[in-house]
């Protein structure tokens, strides 16, 4: 666990914030080792943040057992570098759970995702996160997506709870989130709450979000391709709009439309890349599919077009696309066996 408070470490992040896979080895089972690794590589490549066993990492799909292991890696593979921030959802009791868990295993925060399958009120919401943000000594960031949609009204009074630190909104209503911030700012001027982009792959929203003063998202195309992540992030932190269009055009929007062609591939996308990037995490569980053969190698083809992006505008970049056998060179290797 790191030392600082989390709100201010996430808050003066400077690179993008790190959602790994889970990794899995041939009989099925959490790979400890490749995790470690993958871990490390996103750290070394300048992840500001890991947030370990979330959406990206098939919360869903551990144990509590896995979700302890897998957590406690993340944190000794970080050794308080950046810090690690670990999914809690479910309903009420079983959150409380695995928010202990992550605590014992040295998470510095929680990300809380929504509860289980029930549709439920604004004082219902309320109580949930209350009570999750109560069980651990963890700050939390709560995930509005899906079945959780709050008023802004509620908003205000998950600021006013202690340990509850942050929003990070999967849901991509503007107008919603800029009513949410207004109302946060306005009646309870001087809190310093975060906000996060956390649409699947949110690059392609981030300039529409910064225009609500919201800075900080979810990189999912870290976990597979971070020079690629780290290039749109300091061409958006500097204003660069060639870079930044140049990649939402022949990168992000081709990503999505191949994200958007089947179900769960917001996961099982990003692992493939990580796979076709020479680290072999394994395959997705059920009850997620891995992607179509054709969809690996269109994910091949993007790939190779984001690097050639920045190796025509980011000269940060160059040196290192350079160090390689090509664009999507060793991608398409790895690709023949996916």
């Amino acid at each position: 666990m790191t030392s600082a408070p989390l709100a201010a470490r996430l808050a003066s992040a400077a690179g993008p914030l790190f959602f790994p896979v889970t990794a899995y080895g041939a009989d099925g089972a959490v790979d400890l080792d490749a995790f470690r690794a993958h871990v490390r590589a996103g750290v070394d490549a300048g992840a500001a943040a890991v947030f370990a066993c979330c959406g990206t990492g098939e919360f869903h799909a551990l144990t509590p057992e896995e979700f302890r292991l897998v957590v406690a890696a993340a944190v000794e593979e970080t050794a308080g570098q950046v810090p690690v921030v670990a999914g809690a959802g479910y309903g009420t009791a079983i959150a409380v759970q695995y928010a202990i868990l992550a605590e014992e295993a040295g998470a510095d925060g929680l990300l809380a995702m929504p509860p289980y399958l029930v549709v439920a009120d604004q004082a219902g919401l309320l109580r949930h996160y209350r009570t999750l943000a109560a069980a651990t000594g963890l700050d939390t960031v709560v995930y509005q997506r899906d079945n959780v949609v709050f008023t802004p009204e509620t908003v205000v009074e998950l600021a006013r709870t202690p340990g509850v630190i942050g929003l990070k909104d999967g849901l991509g209503d503007l107008d919603l989130m800029q009513r949410i911030v207004s109302a946060v700012r306005t009646t309870l001027p001087g809190r310093d709450f975060l906000y996060f982009n956390g649409l699947p792959t949110a690059e392609l929203t981030g300039p529409a979000y910064r225009g609500l003063g919201i800075t900080l998202y979810s990189s999912a195309v870290f976990a597979f391709a971070p020079d690629i992540a780290l290039a749109f992030y300091r061409a958006l932190e500097s204003g660069d709009t060639g870079v930044v269009d140049a990649l939402l055009d022949r990168f992000y929007r081709p990503l999505v439309e191949l994200r958007n062609r089947g179900r769960g591939y917001a996961v099982s996308l990003v692992k493939a890349g990580v796979r076709l990037g020479g680290l072999d995490v394994g395959e997705v569980r059920s009850p997620l599919s891995e992607p179509a053969p054709e969809h690996v190698e269109r994910l091949i083809e993007i790939v190779a077009d984001g690097r050639a992006v920045l190796a025509e505008l980011d000269p940060q970049a160059r040196k290192a696309v350079a160090a390689t056998d090509g664009p999507g060179a060793s991608a398409r290797g790895a690709g023949e066996t996916a």
